[in-house]
């Protein structure tokens, strides 16, 4: 398993456990006790589902989304700009595809933070929120501050019989739910989608499994069941409770329409090739499907952009072809079932990368300025807000950060970013950490 520079193991161990229906812990049934709980809660008005794209490592976007053609040799690198579908806007020789669907998506090239580490980092971007003192970029999960998918989870709560918060192809550390608890926390898609035995724990079965051995598990789910009552007297309602939410994730495994919607085995052979058979291409497919069948937002952990070392090399053979297939498919795709205006694509990484290149042919860690794209969702495509300076060292005027980005989020999906929540010890904490709508990119 490869580590990132800082030496830490980058992919979450944290399983829902394959076809496990007896686990108590981030398992599917408090997925469930999630959505009930939601339900209760009320629902936005608005339905638009979220994916997150998250370039783990740092994707570096002054060779992707904001070439400098006319800086210096050692800022400029070695690729070249091109047109794109939208004129006066060019984008990266390596992202050709990108270039023919950029009018359905915007590029903020503006954006920027005040932290180089991938820990902190990654949890401002996929929070909103810069951690405080004590964060242990070690822990997994490590929120303080709960992720953009479990408010999402808990303040909009599912749609039909899927879980409202999905990461895939594992789950990121900072991608928990902090103090919303474990009912806000993600359903894990703890396998890549690319394997060609792909099957996703907790929901579809492997296909060899029998049916008698499904029966025999539910004959043991009834055993289990006759000693829990027995034990009743003693318990308390919680353990009633998290009974029946066991034994409505064994329906939901066996449900036709839940093996549908997680079988990515049922889309044609020509739109997997289109959205490329890598981990990166087929998570966009699963993420399109998962939103499709009613999940509210499915964050991808793509790893690893972290390009220290030989950055031209491994982004020309491997990194952006993989963005370019899986990214502009996800958008025509989108666009040809009429599901853009309700799916709104947002694609970053912690940070960007250091203009100046190093003498490994590579580029460090940057957060002073990169480039944020978005897509659909509302987001009026074909456009480039804001710019960096001569050498994409800085913001050129009108600097935008994670909190900026997270407002537009929740505005988008229909969530008030002025709403607080009430951490364990009674403090109230906002949605959104003073951050606003980003002008500029909504629709006329």
């Amino acid at each position: 398993m490869k580590r990132f520079c800082d030496g830490v193991r980058r992919r979450d161990f944290l399983r829902v456990g394959a076809a496990s229906v007896f686990g108590f812990n981030w398992t599917l049934p408090h997925v469930l006790h999630a959505q009930q709980a939601a339900q209760r809660a009320g629902r936005s008005t608005r339905d638009v589902s979220l994916i997150f794209l998250y370039l783990k490592g740092g994707l570096s976007t002054i060779d992707s989304w904001d070439l400098k053609p006319d800086a210096p040799a050692e800022f400029r690198g070695e690729f070249h700009p091109i047109a794109t579908n939208v004129p006066g806007i060019r984008i990266g020789e390596h992202l050709p595809r990108c270039a023919r669907q950029m009018d359905k998506f915007a590029l903020i090239r503006s954006f920027r933070h005040h932290n180089s580490d991938h820990g902190p980092a990654d949890h401002y971007m996929l929070t909103g929120y810069f951690p405080q003192a004590g964060f242990n970029p070690n822990l997994s999960p490590n929120n303080q501050r709960p992720a953009h998918g479990s408010i999402i989870a808990r303040k909009l709560g599912p749609r039909g019989g899927v879980p409202p918060y999905v990461c895939l192809p594992q789950m990121h550390a900072s991608a928990g739910p902090a103090y919303l608890g474990s009912t806000a926390a993600p359903f894990v898609i703890d396998a890549d989608p690319n394997a060609p035995n792909f099957v996703v724990p907790d929901i579809v079965p492997p296909h060899l499994l029998a049916a008698e051995r499904l029966e025999a598990r539910r004959e043991l789910l009834r055993q289990l069941d006759r000693y829990r009552q027995a034990a009743e007297v003693r318990a308390n309602r919680q353990a009633r409770a998290v009974s029946d939410y066991q034994r409505e994730a064994f329906n939901l495994m066996v449900s036709p329409a839940a093996r549908r919607a997680f079988d990515i085995h049922q889309e044609s052979g020509r739109l997997r090739d289109e959205y490329g058979r890598n981990t990166l291409g087929q998570s966009c497919l699963m993420a399109r499907r998962l939103v499709e069948a009613g999940v509210r937002c499915v964050t991808i952990d793509h790893s690893n952009w972290d390009t220290h070392d030989n950055n031209f090399a491994t982004l020309r053979r491997s990194l952006l072809p993989a963005l370019d297939g899986g990214l502009s498919t996800l958008f025509r795709d989108l666009a040809d079932r009429g599901r853009l205006d309700t799916t709104l694509v947002v694609v970053t990484g912690e940070f960007g990368r250091t203009p100046r290149i190093n003498r490994n042919a590579g580029r460090d860690h940057w957060g002073p300025a990169f480039t944020v794209a978005l897509g659909g969702g509302g987001i009026r495509g074909g456009r480039a807000l804001g710019a960096s300076d001569a050498r994409a060292e800085r913001p050129a005027g009108d600097p935008h950060g994670p909190e900026n980005l997270a407002a537009t989020i929740y505005h988008l999906l229909g969530i008030n970013p002025r709403e607080e929540f009430y951490t364990p010890d009674g403090r109230p904490v906002q949605i959104v950490n003073n951050g606003r709508m980003i002008d500029g990119l909504l629709q006329d």
